[in-house]
């Protein structure tokens, strides 16, 4: 197959190409920097474009099987006015792009990412795919964001929006901010720790796209996350264990809210996200418990 990636050089973009390259795909990448020095293969192209705006880069969607639409700027980081603007106008205004420049009446997979913060703050709840949306920043972002995904089912394409949990993976993502910090003896649960975190190995977040890729029945919104959500402070004490560190060294709430602002709020929100449109389609999580997910990214 032909399938393009925006976001092609962030953690996922780069491993997706990897991973598909593997396969036997062809893949064409589009990312903000000049140019990329990871990946040479035959089946490889690199487009360097800002996807919130029009351009070039759009005629590459012509020609296509299926594109995974990844661009967006990182929410972890304090947020200023100006930042959450970034946020907002990196996923929307690209998406918008990509549904414009789709042909119609092509047989075309759109796997368009989002993000368990959909759901925004929901305690114990069991939140699958029918749950609906919070109200905070990021379900707003979300809303917008998958809105403009599903703008292109018109033109008769699949379209899927992926709502990624915390995606755990080998240098990047959120262990290469984590893992430090146990080394360091200063590893611990947030708040109070009894908040859902909705977490996703890497291998299982590249496997499961290629599976809706190939799985034409499947479309709508799909939770991207582990089977067996878990507490975080279970999360925190599996870390611990498998580097043989204490995780007892908790991050008040408050500390949390003065060190990181409004972002500070979602690392204590709570998500007890089911991937119910995956399993119950016949995926197959290669790492559905967390401290085989934990032991896999640090060993």
């Amino acid at each position: 197959m032909k399938i393009f990636i925006t976001g092609g050089l962030g953690f996922v973009g780069t491993n997706l190409s990897h991973f598909l390259l593997s396969q036997g795909h062809q893949v064409t990448a589009v990312g903000r920097q000049v140019s990329q020095q990871l990946i040479m293969h035959a089946n490889y192209r690199y487009v360097s474009a800002d996807t919130t705006q029009p351009g070039p880069w759009q005629e590459g969607l012509n020609d296509i099987d299926a594109i995974v639409n990844l661009a967006g700027k990182s929410i972890f980081r304090r947020w200023s006015r100006k930042y959450k603007q970034q946020i907002y106008d990196s996923r929307v205004l690209t998406t918008r792009n990509v549904v414009t420049a789709l042909p119609s009446g092509k047989s075309i997979t759109l796997c368009s990412a989002s993000g368990a913060g959909y759901y925004g703050n929901r305690g114990n709840d069991n939140l699958n795919e029918d749950e609906p949306p919070g109200d905070d920043f990021l379900a707003r972002v979300s809303i917008d964001w998958e809105a403009e995904a599903l703008q292109a089912a018109e033109k008769g394409i699949r379209v899927v929006t992926m709502r990624f949990g915390v995606i755990l993976g080998k240098e990047g993502g959120a262990m290469a901010k984590m893992i430090p910090a146990f080394k360091a003896f200063v590893g611990g649960p947030l708040g109070s720790g009894l908040q859902w975190f909705p977490w996703v190995h890497l291998d299982d977040l590249m496997a499961a796209i290629a599976f809706i890729i190939e799985h034409q029945q499947i479309k709508g919104p799909a939770n991207f996350c582990a089977p067996h959500p878990v507490r975080n402070l279970d999360f925190t004490k599996a870390l611990g264990k498998i580097l043989h560190r204490p995780a007892f060294m908790p991050a008040p709430a408050f500390m949390i809210r003065l060190a990181l602002g409004e972002f500070g709020n979602v690392l204590l929100y709570s998500q007890r996200t089911v991937p119910d449109k995956l399993t119950n389609h016949g995926f197959q999580f290669k790492y559905p418990d967390i401290e085989r997910a934990v032991a896999a990214v640090v060993r």
